[in-house]
């Protein structure tokens, strides 16, 4: 596995949404690295929240604004002269998209053509990347994993938004950061993950953070969609591809692209099945219930083909779906208990990069 962390320390990274739930846990791997962070990003979206709980604000220099909101963005973009810009501020849920699109176009969309405008106007930025999901692809529903080179076209808002946020990311890449030869100026990446499931996500409509509320509470856990199939991954797994990623075309510009970061074939689970796999990892006699609520519309099958990644970084996941689901609930026995997060996510981070 690369040494990142020999890469990041001292570096000046600046990262949009380290409020959530995975930007909580980027910061605390960049810190964990001696990497000098600056956040920009709204409140934490959850109560309780990751960003709270493991006290990330003391590690990094947050910034709470809008990525809606471009003079706030560049003024904190300026004052911290980034040297890598990873860009995960966004609204992520896709029932919360049906219910305004409008600001789901406008924090998606907008927000990615600004935290751009800010690269495209500085003379620090050696490597950005724009953080997607699987989700941008047109689903076909068929068996086979999808590519980077097949056709984006999301059908819900949220999903579309990504789709449309790949698309003005793909137009600045070539109008504004490549030269008249085709070659890299500012090398320019985005990076479409799979579902990501981990210690210290309190999302409503997450299947994963429902497990853990119903198991607290000693009810049923309520499987809205069973038969639904998506590839799950440890929240580790994409941020460490984000990292590696962004180290490489920061050496490398040729290596910028488009990339898809997901598990293997094997960890892309029915909801179901993932839901009977944390019953047994948490134990307790826990159970659950099918309770389909007529919800709207979502993909029922979606998987990436992540070959791109594999063949030019040498990437592979490192651990698996049951693994990852230990991780899971003991990091929200750790919480539960009243004991130290952060220490338990120092623990979880050195044994994914295996540095203990």
């Amino acid at each position: 596995m690369e040494n990142i962390f020999e890469f990041y320390r001292g570096k000046r990274v600046f990262v949009t949404g380290h409020t959530g739930f995975k930007g909580s846990w980027l910061c605390k791997m960049l810190t964990n690295a001696g990497a000098v962070v600056t956040g920009y990003s709204l409140n934490p979206p959850t109560e309780p929240s990751l960003f709270i709980i493991a006290n990330i604000e003391n590690d990094i220099h947050s910034i709470i604004g809008d990525i809606r909101d471009y003079s706030s963005l560049k003024k904190a973009f300026d004052a911290s002269k980034p040297e890598i810009v990873l860009h995960l501020a966004a609204q992520p849920i896709v029932r919360d998209s049906y219910k305004d699109p409008s600001y789901t176009y406008e924090t998606n969309v907008m927000g990615t053509v600004n935290i751009l405008e800010c690269v495209r106007n500085s003379q620090c930025v050696k490597s950005f990347l724009n953080v997607t999901t699987d989700k941008v692809y047109l689903n076909k529903e068929w068996a086979w994993g999808y590519r980077e080179n097949e056709e984006l076209d999301g059908f819900d808002p949220y999903s579309n938004s990504k789709s449309c946020s790949e698309l003005v990311t793909h137009s600045y890449r070539r109008s504004f950061f490549t030269d008249s030869e085709g070659n890299p100026i500012i090398p320019v990446s985005t990076a479409r993950a799979g579902n990501v499931i981990g210690g210290g996500d309190f999302a409503h409509d997450r299947i994963i953070p429902d497990c853990i509320r119903a198991a607290a509470a000693h009810e049923d856990i309520v499987v809205r969609n069973p038969f639904s199939t998506r590839p799950y991954q440890h929240v580790l797994e994409p941020l460490y591809a984000y990292l590696l990623i962004a180290m490489k075309q920061y050496e490398d510009s040729t290596l910028s692209g488009y990339y898809n970061v997901g598990p293997d074939d094997v960890d892309c689970f029915q909801t179901g099945a993932l839901v009977d796999l944390f019953v047994k990892k948490w134990g307790n006699e826990q159970n659950w219930i099918n309770k389909y609520d007529g919800g709207p519309h979502e993909a029922n099958f979606l998987k990436l083909d992540c070959s791109k990644l594999k063949t030019t970084f040498g990437w592979t996941p490192r651990w698996n779906l049951g693994t990852a689901m230990e991780k899971i609930v003991e990091w929200s026995k750790v919480w539960l208990d009243g004991g130290d997060v952060r220490k338990c996510m120092d623990t979880q981070i050195a044994e994914f990069l295996k540095l203990k």
